[in-house]
């Protein structure tokens, strides 16, 4: 108990540094301007993910000095650290305005990605209901590149709504970090409770009126992450942790997104163009508040947290079967959502060209 207290005191010091920086990155006068699929009206303060990547590294290199536990081997550490800055420098970038187009922050996602290759941090082998344990051999360094660059821009393309990124990453670190102390995954756990503070920290300028956004640096900076922390949970890390864990806690954001893609392909839209017709784009314009979209996504999340800490107590087997209740819900609640804006006259309206959302 006395470790978990020391834990909780560093994370509101974090919380606290965070806090601080956060307001230090909003008086730098980098402005969001508003366009035709913002959610907002007026220019705002951007890049605040500034503060959560300085948190991070403040936070993270103090726990890896101090700590004999939170610890991977110098290689895939190294190989973590230079990835996940890497995407933090390219959204900062991406924020202001010097990337072009989507093709070369993609790019950079894929290579960021595959030094994450280059150093091990690889999937090795899948467990499927009734089938067992599968060795992925060539197949887990493709499957690995997917599942990065896919988490990584789904983050970013649901950082729509003020509190509703940030929202969410406090809500997926905290459960993660409860679920990877249960099991044993201590360098997980301890980089989430450093990612949780630094969200938290930031949330405060955020929500729920925004007086400083997220940008791509901390979009970008968070999904990479989250992502290869599912890797090096699955993989590398003391106790190996069902990788379901992740895309679970995630599944609201990858659910809106996979269906808004999908249902954009359907209609033989170009899905490269900007739109402003993800489920929780359309749900704030039916009439729903920024603050209630979010906490109705936040609230999800913490379902999914639940299923997280239901799940690894599961047989690998069966464990798939903990999404079906959250699919269930989740195309409910599309089906409304889109019947609700069909009728409203929504679903062609807020297209621009600047990129995919």
């Amino acid at each position: 108990m006395p470790i978990l207290v020391n834990h909780i005191l560093f994370a509101a010091g974090l919380f606290c540094v965070s806090v601080v920086a956060t307001y230090l990155v909003a008086r730098l006068g980098i402005l969001d301007e508003p366009n035709h699929r913002s959610s907002h009206a007026r220019p705002t303060p951007s890049t605040g993910g500034i503060a959560i990547v300085a948190t991070f590294a403040i936070g993270f290199a103090t726990v890896w000095a101090l700590s004999d536990q939170a610890r991977l081997s110098t290689f895939h550490l190294f190989g973590f650290i230079i990835s996940a800055l890497g995407i933090a420098l390219v959204g900062l970038l991406d924020d202001l305005k010097r990337l072009k187009t989507f093709k070369i922050k993609l790019g950079a996602q894929i290579a960021a990605s595959v030094v994450l290759l280059a150093f091990g941090i690889v999937f090795s082998r899948v467990s499927l209901p009734g089938i067992g344990a599968i060795d992925l051999g060539w197949l887990g360094y493709p499957l690995t590149v997917f599942w990065v660059v896919a988490l990584t821009n789904i983050f970013n393309f649901m950082d729509g709504l003020n509190g509703l990124a940030g929202g969410t990453a406090v809500t997926v670190a905290a459960f993660l970090c409860a679920v990877t102390f249960i099991e044993g995954s201590y360098f997980v756990y301890m980089f989430c409770y450093i990612l949780a503070a630094g969200s938290a920290g930031f949330l405060v300028f955020n929500f729920p009126r925004a007086r400083l956004f997220m940008g791509d640096i901390g979009s970008q900076f968070i999904g990479f992450s989250f992502a290869a922390l599912a890797v090096i949970a699955a993989e590398i890390d003391v106790s190996r942790t069902s990788f379901l864990v992740v895309p679970l806690l995630f599944f609201n954001f990858i659910f809106d997104t996979t269906f808004t893609f999908c249902r954009r392909v359907l209609r033989g839209e170009n899905v490269a163009q900007a739109h402003r017709e993800h489920l929780y784009q359309l749900l704030n314009q039916i009439g729903w508040s920024h603050a209630r979209v979010s906490l109705f996504h936040i609230c999800i999340t913490a379902a999914q947290g639940i299923g997280a800490l239901i799940l690894v107590g599961l047989d690998p087997d069966s464990r798939i079967l903990i999404f079906l209740p959250f699919l269930i819900f989740q195309t409910l609640y599309a089906t409304v959502v889109i019947s609700v804006a069909r009728g409203r006259g929504l679903m062609d309206s807020g297209i621009s060209s600047d990129g995919i959302s």
